[in-house]
């Protein structure tokens, strides 16, 4: 039973994303940000007052088989930062959620809590940052320092054909990723804009949308329509 148990554990969570994402959680590599994430999660919102923050930095989280990645941009202060799971327990993945769930990359449409029962199925979610930053803005330095986290994902899922970038900043994480690795020399001939497709260098299909935030979605710049046109996109290009 034992050896069982450790086999279904391997599964689920491979050694190589257990060691990566328990350096992610313990990084301090970002002064600004490890003073901002901390001070968040001990003065907190009013409406979480009696919440426990996690107030670390927030590590990927997904199926270790994901075809499908969703690069985001941060977490948010009172979201991620609070919960310690993308998009979980903010308006943005109230939003993602669902459509997740819609197009069959979820289990359940609410994300709430790390033990609210939610799996992803063919799809991991991380982001170009992994701490919360002031203003949800984190310094190009911060990005930099945060890089190295994104190309061991990459290499590590190794079943990968579809990115989905959340915003400008995760679509020009990605092409960044790709000049590290020698397979870009200019990112000029790829343009952000919502619904973009690209074929790129490494054989992955790059897909682009608005970031789901709050001043996205509340005014009407990204619909619940133009969101799930984006992942069924993706659903199509691993079938």
């Amino acid at each position: 039973m034992g050896i069982l148990k450790a086999l279904n554990e391997e599964r689920v969570e491979p050694r190589w994303l257990r060691k990566l994402n328990s350096e992610v959680v313990a990084c301090t590599r970002c002064p600004r940000l490890v003073a901002y994430r901390e001070m968040v999660a001990r003065e907190k919102r009013r409406a979480y007052r009696e919440s426990e923050y996690w107030g670390k930095p927030v590590p990927g989280f997904g199926d270790p088989e994901a075809r499908v990645l969703v690069l985001g941009l941060a977490p948010g202060a009172h979201g991620s930062n609070r919960t310690g799971r993308p998009f979980t327990g903010d308006a943005s993945g109230k939003f993602m959620y669902p459509v997740l769930y819609e197009t069959g990359f979820a289990n359940q449409p609410n994300a709430t809590d790390r033990g609210d029962g939610l799996e992803l199925i063919d799809l991991y979610i991380t982001a170009a940052a992994r701490c919360a930053p002031p203003d949800n803005k984190p310094l190009p330095q911060e990005l930099v320092n945060c890089s190295s986290y994104l190309d061991r994902e990459m290499e590590g899922y190794k079943n990968l054909r579809v990115i989905v970038a959340l915003g400008k900043i995760a679509f020009d994480a990605y092409l960044n990723y790709l000049k590290r690795r020698g397979q870009l020399a200019s990112r000029k001939e790829y343009v952000f804009k919502h619904g973009a497709k690209y074929e790129m260098p490494d054989g992955k299909v790059l897909l682009a949308t608005y970031h789901p935030s709050n001043q996205n979605t509340q005014t009407g710049k990204l619909t619940k329509e133009m969101f799930v046109k984006v992942f069924k996109e993706a659903k199509l290009l691993t079938m």
